[in-house]
């Protein structure tokens, strides 16, 4: 297994990229990280990627959306489409690094659409994404801040992180791995995301690693 390749989305930081780094250099993921895309020139993830000499690629939807105005929707969905046709064809036609094993996004803040699952589910490549709450709970965007607000106000008492497989319904793929974490009255905002990006740095490996297993 330690001859799989993993290609890492990203978008931001990247300290979950880090953990997968980190894992990867002690031994305990089983696999090579083969190259990083990032959705963003400016974020950080990229600079750890080249900090591990991890080749990187950026991939920014902004540029497909350069001079298009918002209320142009027709033009604004085609330049999408071509944004996940052109990031499909990356991947799959990168003769430098390789086509993937496994797919894993580590904060990428992208939805992926059908027109990028459906070619890699015909070449085979399992996509796993990392989403910030227990499964069926607060899918999509700011789930942090949206289970925060939930847990003050009473409605829940638990929230956490997981790693799920990715399918065309958003954040409702079949979970790898869940974590949780209680919640605390009068917690701040600050520390309960302090306490789930605690918990996503051991999900995403262990994920990651359940993953792999799974090609076997």
């Amino acid at each position: 297994m330690s001859s799989r390749n993993i290609l890492v989305l990203i978008s931001g930081n990247g300290s979950n990229l880090q953990a997968l780094i980190d894992a990867s250099l002690n031994g305990e993921l089983p696999a090579k990280i083969s190259w990083v895309i990032s959705s963003s020139s400016t974020a950080y993830g990229l600079e750890r990627a080249s900090n591990a000499s991890i080749p990187t690629a950026i991939h920014e939807l902004k540029n497909y959306y350069k001079d298009i105005p918002k209320s142009d929707k027709k033009a604004r969905s085609d330049a999408r489409k071509k944004f996940n046709l052109d990031l499909v064809n990356l991947i799959l036609n990168d003769k430098k690094n390789g086509k993937p094993d496994l797919i894993v996004c580590a904060g990428w803040m992208l939805i992926l659409s059908p027109d990028f699952l459906a070619p890699l589910e015909k070449a085979k490549i399992p996509i796993i994404n990392l989403h910030p709450s227990l499964p069926g709970k607060f899918d999509g965007i700011n789930a942090i801040e949206r289970s925060y607000k939930a847990g003050q106000e009473g409605e829940i008492d638990e929230g956490g992180c997981m790693i799920h497989k990715v399918i065309q319904e958003v954040d409702a793929g079949e979970p790898l791995v869940v974590k949780k974490i209680n919640v605390v009255k009068g917690e701040s905002l600050e520390s309960w995301e302090n306490r789930i990006h605690q918990l996503e740095h051991v999900a995403i490996v262990e994920g990651t690693i359940k993953a792999l297993q799974e090609l076997i």
